[in-house]
């Protein structure tokens, strides 16, 4: 197995808990299965995943790609294990000749995967410039950034665009800044602009006050909180109405489809999204929203936050869908 370090710069610095990150930086994950080759991608996120020392430690230390992820070795560093799997998946798509999505389980060809537009935290008019320029795109669904403002100027920026886009999908996001007042508040308010669902309304430790909020007519997405609490826990406590997978944070695109597959059999709805990863893992969570039964629009449109990317034109966005690599494996070699 070969491993190289890549970086890339971001359009716009990311403001996490760890810090601002200013660039993405990972390891692409080179293996052969059989003589057929296989490409991976570890790119690490703080806060989300490992960091990137331990990730690259935990690469070096893989002398069996197989016997390392049927151990459950890289289970800690779930970015590694995301790199060593994807690799491992793509070599057997490739031998299987089939693109990643059909050996994923899909039993069709699927050609398109609807994503949202994600509009940030701009003033009330300039969010409503942003939904309409994305609703010109084609983007079935627009997610705004809540939750750094005051309730009532996000209510007015959600006006705003409800106005200005009656017929898009409306989402938000408050990443966990609200407490529970807030956020009843909020999603009352929501409820009479057809918001569709809020992802993680309150902090991602509190698990029974996302299921105090769920079901109700404006719908709980958990992020955070599916990475904090896990699947099962989700599951048992009622906690949410939408599962939002994230393959790098959760440790690969196998793990990522068995857990949306468990939500969808709960009857809940799935959204898969990236952490800004480069292409080839972008491209790799496109094909997992292509293996799902239903998905809602996921958030794969993140090419646009990267300057470079590890390849081009790869699972470009098209009239608000991405479109899916059709060849074999993952992507095409270069």
């Amino acid at each position: 197995m070969r491993i190289d370090p890549f970086s890339l710069s971001l359009s716009t610095p990311l403001e996490t808990a760890a810090g601002t990150i200013d660039e993405r930086r990972g390891f692409l994950v080179r293996l052969d299965i059989d003589g057929t080759p296989g490409l991976g991608e570890a790119t690490p996120l703080p806060g989300w995943t490992e960091s990137l020392d331990d990730c690259e430690a935990a690469l070096r230390d893989v002398a069996d790609p197989e016997a390392a992820l049927d151990s459950g070795r890289l289970d800690g560093t779930p970015a590694a294990r995301h790199g060593v799997s994807l690799a491992a998946l793509d070599a057997r798509a490739r031998a299987a000749d089939v693109p990643l999505y059909r050996y994923l389980g899909a039993d069709s060809r699927i050609e398109r995967v609807p994503v949202n537009a994600t509009v940030g935290d701009d003033d009330a008019k300039a969010t409503a410039e942003a939904a309409a320029d994305a609703v010109a795109e084609g983007y079935p669904a627009v997610k705004l950034k809540v939750g750094s403002r005051s309730l009532s100027e996000d209510i007015d920026r959600l006006e705003a665009v409800r106005q200005r886009c009656p017929d898009i999908e409306l989402r938000a996001d408050a990443n966990g800044a609200w407490d529970r007042e807030t956020a009843e508040r909020a999603l009352s308010a929501f409820a009479d602009l057809d918001v569709a669902f809020v992802e993680q309304p309150l902090p991602a430790d509190d698990l029974s006050g996302h299921a105090a909020l769920s079901g109700g007519t404006v719908g709980i997405a958990l992020d955070e909180g599916l990475h904090e609490h896990g699947i099962d826990a989700v599951l048992e406590a009622g906690a949410t109405d939408v599962v939002v997978c994230k393959p790098m944070a959760l440790g690969g695109i196998d793990r990522a489809a068995d857990v949306a597959r468990r939500a969808l059999d709960e009857g809940l709805d799935v959204v898969v999204t990236t952490t800004i990863d480069g292409a080839v893992a972008r491209a790799a969570a496109v094909h997992l929203a292509a293996a799902l039964p239903r998905v809602r629009a996921c958030g794969l449109a993140t090419r646009s936050l990267l300057v470079e990317d590890i390849r081009e034109n790869v699972a470009p966005i098209r009239s608000g869908a991405a479109v899916v690599p059709q060849g074999k494996g993952n992507i095409p070699p270069s």
